[in-house]
């Protein structure tokens, strides 16, 4: 079997979002969830928009998922390969200078269209000659250069889509230059993977047709294209485009929500695949269940509500050893086993233990009742059985309660429910009453 080797290359132009996550994630879970063979490469060719902090956001980030790496490079650094290759392509008469303006070449598109042309570029520049090539530079223009596609078809065997096929002649030839004299996404991509011994790219569908396009400059500089997979693009719980809706799906937002990475990569890691999503709660497990051919064509949407729901059942799971440290680190640190079993089937993040521990240890605000209520929350207190409690004894006294004061339902539940825990809902109470204890229930029912 072929040894896997991925990367990830985000653009430190900003944070990561879901979609950045769902493709870093899928590259990882594709590689067995092996950091040997995992790289991480910094497209940072952008001068003016890429900066150290999102960098770091992205460092964070992924170490927070747990996703690990040996290698990590940034494009910046590599500039003199991109110019190697740039010269091969020159001397192979792959890469020509154009010195059209932008007014130019939209005037171009433009008539290219009402003649029923596709507006790919004409090529003109290939015509001129070492004169008009003179003046343009006398006159201050500095060329872009362009990737000169060879006609035919170009076809590929996509891990996801199948067997895709285009036509070079409907393709424009791309621009790998910049005037500036920097470089556009498309060679140092091709020069990075194949140099770093790329074998599997994976990416979002928007980039079908520039793989088309990269495949021609592989093998122009005399590479092997990698094999190829393309998600569909992740949309909302409404079928809406994510793209103008990622800021607030951001993995510090995400964070800061409190939940959980492996909620985030249970979703992410199977999302628009045939596999049922359930909660994995690891990498490891998560990546024994993983075949990237099990992904569809068909458009998946990210529904936060799902997000929420493996969260939950994370939580609900979680065992006190491991919740342990968790709630010390937040302050909680009278929480125990017996208050953690207690309360963790009522969060949906592991900070709403806080709600419950300030419940258990803290003194509540003064509860509203009316005078009814508090006649009865006396003759609740009056009837309250002697310690020691247990889970039997909340249903042993609401049993006499209801008996006394002919109460039941929520007239009986919901007043002691309010008054012993300030709350309308919560965890049970057969389990909450032991952990209050005889004194605190027995104030918290005559306050006020």
């Amino acid at each position: 079997m072929m040894t896997v080797r991925v990367r990830f290359a985000p653009s430190p132009t900003g944070y990561l979002h879901v979609g950045n996550i769902r493709v870093a994630l899928v590259n990882y879970l594709l590689a067995g969830g092996q950091p040997s063979s995992f790289v991480l490469r910094f497209d940072d060719t952008d001068r003016e928009r890429s900066k150290d902090e999102y960098v770091q956001g992205i460092l964070r980030d992924l170490r927070w998922l747990g996703i690990g790496w040996q290698e990590e490079y940034y494009q910046s650094q590599r500039l003199e390969r991109y110019a190697a290759a740039a010269d091969t392509l020159k001397a192979a008469g792959r890469l020509y200078p154009c010195y059209e303006t932008p007014e130019e070449l939209e005037y171009m598109r433009r008539r290219q269209r009402a003649r029923g042309k596709p507006p790919v570029y004409d090529r003109s520049a290939l015509e001129l000659t070492d004169s008009q090539r003179a003046d343009y530079e006398a006159q201050g223009r500095r060329p872009h250069w362009r990737f000169k596609m060879l006609p035919g078809t170009i076809e590929w065997n996509d891990l996801t889509r199948g067997t895709c096929t285009y036509d070079a002649a409907h393709l424009a030839d791309p621009v790998l230059i910049r005037e500036d004299g920097t470089f556009l996404y498309m060679m140092p991509s091709v020069v990075d993977d194949a140099e770093m011994a790329i074998t599997h790219v994976v990416r979002g569908e928007d980039h079908v047709t520039n793989t088309a396009v990269q495949i021609q400059i592989f093998k122009a500089l005399g590479y092997q294209p990698p094999l190829f997979a393309h998600l569909p693009l992740l949309v909302d719980a409404d079928g809406n485009g994510l793209s103008k809706r990622l800021g607030s799906m951001s993995m510090g937002d995400l964070r800061e929500q409190g939940l959980e990475p492996m909620a985030i990569s249970s979703l992410l890691g199977h999302l628009g695949s045939s596999d049922a999503i359930e909660p994995f709660d690891s990498l490891q497990a998560l990546g024994s269940s993983f075949d990237v051919s099990h992904f569809g064509r068909s458009t998946p949407r990210f529904d936060p509500a799902e997000l929420l729901r493996l969260n939950q059942k994370l939580i609900h799971a979680l065992p006190w050893d491991q919740a342990e440290p968790r709630l010390q680190a937040l302050g909680l640190d009278k929480a125990d086993a017996a208050f953690w079993e207690v309360v963790r089937s009522n969060l949906t993040v592991l900070c709403d233990a806080a709600i419950w521990h300030a419940v258990v240890h803290d003194a509540l605000p003064l509860q509203d009742f009316s005078d009814d209520d508090r006649a009865f929350l006396a003759q609740a207190a009056a009837l309250l059985p002697t310690a020691p409690w247990d889970g039997q004894t909340w249903k042993a006294w609401t049993t006499a309660v209801k008996d006394a004061t002919g109460r039941k339902g929520k007239t009986l539940f919901m007043p002691l429910r309010q008054a012993l825990t300030g709350h309308d809902h919560g965890p049970e109470m057969s389990g909450l009453l032991p952990l209050l204890g005889h004194d605190l229930v027995l104030t918290r029912l005559t306050a006020g």
